[in-house]
């Protein structure tokens, strides 16, 4: 199936494996909860027991440079697509109102992403992340 819109996350390539994880797993949450029209139905197997909803919809995920992300972000408000972010900063607090305070502190043109994530049209989405690679 072929959907009008699409999911992608951009991770920075020079962070470690354990981060890129981190970072993909974090904006993975913020679109499911801040998008509630890509959640698929719950599943439930042939003993009834029942699992959680997952995206109705693939996420790809890419790698770039800082200055790519920072290109992609900026496309990304230009557009007006749905944009979930993840700095740097957020790598040394440990838990969620320390995170949002590192970003409201930080000044908007000097934000370093660890990752970013875009919903919204197809082909809206393509052009925001064009010349970043499929992570691999």
């Amino acid at each position: 199936m072929r959907y009008d819109t699409k999911i992608s996350i951009a991770v920075r390539e020079d962070n470690a494996t354990w981060q890129k994880l981190n970072v993909t797993a974090f904006l993975a949450s913020g679109v499911a909860i801040g998008i509630p029209e890509v959640a698929g139905e719950p599943y439930e197997d042939a003993a009834n027991r029942r699992y959680l909803s997952l995206f109705r919809q693939p996420v790809l995920i890419h790698a770039g440079s800082a200055e790519a992300l920072a290109a992609a972000h900026a496309k990304a408000l230009e557009r007006g697509l749905a944009t979930a972010i993840y700095t740097d900063e957020m790598f040394i607090t440990s838990n969620d109102a320390d995170n949002r305070a590192a970003v409201r502190a930080a000044d908007a043109s000097k934000l370093r992403f660890a990752g970013i994530a875009i919903y919204g049209p197809r082909n809206a989405v393509d052009k925001v992340f064009k010349g970043l690679r499929l992570h691999e």
